[in-house]
């Protein structure tokens, strides 16, 4: 552990998967469709793998969150039985996947008072990317808005979204924090910019969120989100 800044630092937060739980359940989600989709000739790893692919395209047209999940399904339907879905079996799909509009948030342990404590210290800022209704929800719903000097909904994270940052809100660089579990999203654009970052894992990241973490000083890993107070 090393000595606790004294001086000011803006810290970022990503919210899903950092705050608080959200990939898990798309994978519940993703679990049930397998069990009903139950094809003749593919097991479960090879559809997963037909869908991966089906994902990856549809992140770069449609972007992320519940809509897109919604969309991929489909196309994976479509794909792994050689023909146009139903409206029965889209309807089925949507029924699977209702849970992810309904279900409240679930915070990460120790988000809150972590949050609570690291605010007396340091300027907090939320850095979320998706579908901009749906990570409203997702925030109002957490009741940790209010530990937020600023909250940015963003479609995509990449180098020039955390350079915008900086500029926009005036920040320095080299005393500035992404705190989050995507090496993709999170911490490797963050560096690109400039920025220091954190990495505190989860271990249902999605595996597009996935990548190598940078070998540098810049980095902080962390083995959970409260371990944040050690370090500022």
């Amino acid at each position: 552990m090393r000595p606790v800044p004294t001086h000011r630092q803006t810290l970022v937060f990503d919210a899903d998967d950092t705050l608080w739980e959200n990939n898990v359940l798309f994978e519940r989600v993703i679990d049930s469709y397998l069990d009903w989709l139950a094809h003749p000739a593919l097991d479960r790893d090879a559809v997963r793998s037909v869908l991966d692919e089906v994902e990856r395209a549809t992140v770069a047209v449609h972007g992320y969150g519940t809509a897109a999940l919604l969309h991929s399904l489909g196309e994976c339907v479509e794909q792994v039985r050689e023909r146009r879905a139903t409206e029965a079996e889209r309807a089925e799909i949507a029924a699977l996947a209702a849970a992810l509009v309904n279900h409240e948030v679930e915070l990460v342990p120790g988000v809150a008072a972590t949050l609570e404590e690291l605010g007396t210290r340091h300027e907090l800022l939320l850095l979320t990317k998706g579908q901009f209704a749906e990570q409203q929800r997702k925030i109002d719903a957490s009741n940790l808005a209010h530990h937020f000097r600023g909250i940015h909904i963003v479609a995509e994270k990449r180098v020039g979204t955390y350079r915008a940052l900086v500029a926009d809100r005036g920040l320095v660089a080299r005393s500035t924090w992404m705190i989050g579990n995507s090496p993709r999203s999170d911490i490797l654009p963050a560096r690109e910019a400039g920025l220091n970052a954190v990495f505190v894992p989860n271990a249902h990241t999605w595996i597009l969120e996935q990548d190598e973490l940078p070998d540098d000083a810049g980095v902080l890993r962390l083995a959970r989100f409260p371990d944040l107070l050690d370090h500022f």
